[in-house]
């Protein structure tokens, strides 16, 4: 029997050893056939995908806007209806086509009290709109209160800015020179004729038109209806009263912010109309307040009615002087009458040397210092300034002529109504009637009860007197 040698053996095992440590590292040649391979992949349970997690939709922002307008309002024969059906019609259009990105949410306002209420949220830092629909004559009060935004850099790159009418820029623009509302609708003051009552048009001249009163008041009839009381804090002056005062050559400040009524101008439209409520030739519902001296234009018994463009939509429903009824009960009532021809627009008389005085305001949109979706307002804003949206919107609650000129050829506007409200504002001087007054939250109301003292509450008051004490009372405050 051989010896057994330990060193050829202590070799063999050492070998042994390496070979197995390099097929568990992986060193040998360790691939399995094809045919095990297929057969493992067959027993062996197919690995599930990890589900893919889908993002969830980006969830709008609140878009917050503030118009005097209430889409829940469905009255048919409330006096807003056109501007609350515009908004129900058009906020879903609007939500759809931001979805994930915007939400339209109004909170409407009384229109008589919302510009003390933003005045207010801003100073007390309070919740304010990302928009604000407003009248160009608040720009004095909001600037002087730091209440909006400027817009200007913003407003100047945009394709549409060099489309707007200049006149409308310049309303929404400040002392400073800065723009603080983009215009939208223009509203001009216009007189609503019945064609029955002045058959061969308008009077041109005071004098004219005394001698058409007249002989209106031998017929038992009213020349002119207008609005003369001191009601909605003095609003009455904007209308057929700074229309007079601006017709004689007169008007309410210097230029330079202080107020100017003592003028030979404004003594001679005072005298004017102290003659017309003396002697009958308009209705004692002119003082009414409510709005109650729309009536004698609505049954035909005043011959004439200054207001804005978009008065027609209040004037309803009408009684022609020929018994024909417009009575829907809403703007095509206005509209059919003068597509009919028993209505017409005109511009109003003046003196000599003067054109016709014609207070313009501008409908647009404002951003809030504060406002917390500028980014939502400038969206909006590009929006209504589409072709799609515009004429829809000055149409709806605009109420006027569009400032857009892309828009004035739309067919909307080719109707009559703005035909000759076109022609009536062309042959006018249009300007804001607060002029350079910072203050014109004031000026309205001092201004209409001192012209209401002089021209029903005692009309033998010394007009140069009265005029003289309003407007220093005003510029104390300056």
């Amino acid at each position: 029997m051989k010896k057994f040698n330990s060193k050829i053996s202590l070799a063999f095992l050492f070998g042994l050893l390496m070979m197995f440590a390099l097929a568990a590292c992986g060193g040998g040649d360790t691939t399995a056939p094809a045919e095990e391979v297929a057969l493992a992949e067959e027993a062996a349970p197919a690995e599930e995908a990890a589900p893919v997690e889908e993002s969830a939709p980006a969830e709008a922002q609140d878009f917050v806007t503030w118009y005097q307008y209430d889409e829940k309002n469905e009255d048919p024969a409330s006096d807003e209806r056109v501007g609350n059906a515009y908004l129900r019609n058009t906020i879903p259009q609007f939500n759809e086509e931001f979805a994930g990105k915007w939400n339209w949410v109004n909170q409407p306002k009384a229109w008589d009290r919302m510009a003390a209420e933003l005045v207010t949220a801003v100073q007390s830092g309070g919740t304010v709109p990302d928009l604000y629909e407003m009248n160009s004559d608040q720009i004095n009060t909001f600037y002087r209160n730091g209440t909006l935004q400027d817009l200007s850099d913003w407003a100047q790159t945009q394709d549409w800015y060099s489309d707007l009418d200049a006149s409308a820029v310049a309303a929404c623009t400040g002392p400073d020179g800065g723009l603080y509302c983009i215009p939208i609708s223009e509203r001009p003051q216009v007189v609503y004729v019945w064609k029955d009552r002045f058959p061969n048009g308008y009077p041109t001249t005071p004098e004219e038109f005394m001698t058409e009163a007249e002989r209106l008041k031998g017929e038992g009839l009213y020349a002119m209806t207008f609005f003369g009381s001191t009601d909605k804090g003095g609003s009455g002056l904007t209308r057929a009263v700074n229309t007079t005062l601006a017709s004689f050559g007169g008007g309410l400040d210097d230029g330079n912010g202080n107020m100017l009524l003592n003028t030979p101008e404004n003594i001679a439209a005072i005298e004017f109309l102290r003659e017309l409520v003396g002697g009958g030739y308009v209705p004692e519902i002119v003082f009414a307040g409510g709005y109650q001296e729309e009536e004698a234009f609505k049954d035909s018994s005043a011959g004439g009615f200054p207001s804005g463009l978009n008065g027609y939509r209040y004037m309803n429903p009408l009684t022609a002087p020929s018994g024909t009824e417009y009575g829907k009960g809403n703007e095509e009532d206005m509209l059919d009458a003068i597509a009919a021809g028993d209505i017409y627009l005109a511009p109003y008389f003046s003196v000599e040397g003067v054109k016709p005085g014609c207070d313009i305001k501008v409908a647009g949109f404002a951003i809030p210092v504060g406002a917390k979706n500028v980014d939502a307002a400038h969206d909006y804003i590009n929006w209504i300034m589409s072709p799609e949206q515009n004429a829809d919107w000055v149409i709806g609650p605009g109420g006027g002529f569009p400032v857009r000129g892309e828009t004035q050829a739309h067919e909307q506007f080719s109707a009559e109504f703005f035909q000759q409200a076109a022609a009536a504002v062309a042959a006018s001087s249009c300007r804001p009637w607060n002029g350079t007054l910072e203050r014109p939250e004031e000026a309205q109301p001092l201004v209409m009860a001192a012209i209401y003292k002089l021209i029903k509450e005692d009309p033998t008051a010394d007009i140069a007197t009265v005029l003289q004490e309003t407007q220093d009372e005003y510029n104390a405050g300056n």
